[in-house]
């Protein structure tokens, strides 16, 4: 086995997804953190056994709400994922329907778009390279085109090749990933990736009044210097943290996503930008307040995935999907009067 001028074999560079560690990878505090959250993992593990009890379906409930929020393990992961978010019921009620979109007419645009992404997506990534074998870009490449040709109102757009690969090392199945980018795009996230970008915009905009009404210095801060939202977290809702959080902390993310929906979403971004308000708030210019907001999706805070999760469920105190609604509804018509 090859070792590193470090004394570290080399397949600690990669982690378990095939992401490559980048070279300033802090390895003592991440072997600190993963052998506390290690013991979390295998309690968590039982408790899901127990609870799905060999068969391969779930009820909501209040008690599989909260398991979720604790974290799904991986070997589960897939699972709960395809029933909390109606994948595996729309799977079920339209077999084959998958395989006929690929052997379908193409659209030559489309298709010559996806391929122009293939290598743009992962490149730090083992698993999506030319050489790796077998290569998840064909698999990635399938599950675009096939979505593409399903929802034609949204076609394809730059993002969407981060969601689907996520989704493709998770459930290691085309299908499967196919169904679940289709709950993502077609319902959980309204109009995020249509070629108006409507509700991405609007949610943009959602994101900054609940920070006036939840973090009023850091919204002062960010009018007098007039930078708008988009400029700082439009990547934190393309691409739902992905590149922008660590692996693990986005998966936990996403756990709750799918079963709660995009309410998730501003919890997190609320969370980040509470905790290190005072961080932001040393800020005195423009390019300043973008580099803040690099800077505060890195660290120990987001890295302990497990205690990141209970914070955002409690920093940004009460948050109904009726505010957001409410808010939704302002913004889009704001966004819409201004063309």
């Amino acid at each position: 086995m090859e070792r590193r001028e470090d004394g570290r074999d080399w397949p600690y560079r990669v982690d378990p997804y095939g992401f490559e560690r980048p070279e300033d990878f802090d390895y003592a505090s991440y072997e600190a953190f993963f052998s506390r959250y290690l013991v979390v993992l295998t309690r968590r593990a039982i408790k899901w056994s127990k609870l799905l009890k060999g068969k391969n379906s779930i009820q909501k409930s209040l008690k599989v709400k909260r398991y979720i929020r604790k974290g799904i393990p991986n070997e589960h992961r897939a699972l709960i994922w395809m029933i909390v978010s109606g994948a595996q019921t729309n799977m079920e009620q339209n077999p084959g329907y998958y395989h006929r979109l690929l052997e379908g007419e193409k659209n030559d645009k489309l298709v010559e778009a996806i391929k122009t992404d293939m290598n743009r997506t992962f490149p730090d990534n083992v698993k999506f390279r030319k050489t790796a074998d077998p290569c998840l870009q064909h698999t990635l490449y399938n599950v675009l085109v096939a979505y593409g040709h399903h929802n034609k109102a949204v076609g394809y757009c730059q993002g969407m090749n981060f969601i689907a690969g996520y989704l493709i090392l998770i459930t290691k199945s085309e299908e499967e990933s196919f169904w679940l980018l289709d709950a993502l795009i077609g319902r959980i996230l309204p109009d995020y990736y249509s070629p108006a970008m409507l509700g991405l915009k609007t949610d943009q905009e959602v994101l900054g009044e609940l920070v006036k009404m939840k973090v009023p210095a850091v919204a002062e801060l960010m009018e007098r210097h007039g930078v708008m939202w988009t400029l700082v977290v439009s990547r934190w809702f393309i691409c739902l943290f992905i590149d922008i959080l660590p692996v693990e902390t986005v998966l936990r993310i996403w756990d709750c996503l799918f079963y709660e929906g995009s309410k998730i979403i501003f919890r997190v971004a609320l969370t980040l930008i509470k905790q290190h308000q005072a961080f932001i708030l040393e800020a005195t210019n423009f390019p300043d307040i973008c580099d803040k907001f690099k800077e505060i999706t890195k660290g120990t805070f987001v890295t302990e995935c497990h205690s990141f999760m209970q914070k955002i469920f409690t920093d940004p105190g009460s948050l109904s999907m009726a505010t957001i609604n409410k808010l939704r509804e302002t913004c889009r018509e704001k966004l819409l009067s201004q063309g």
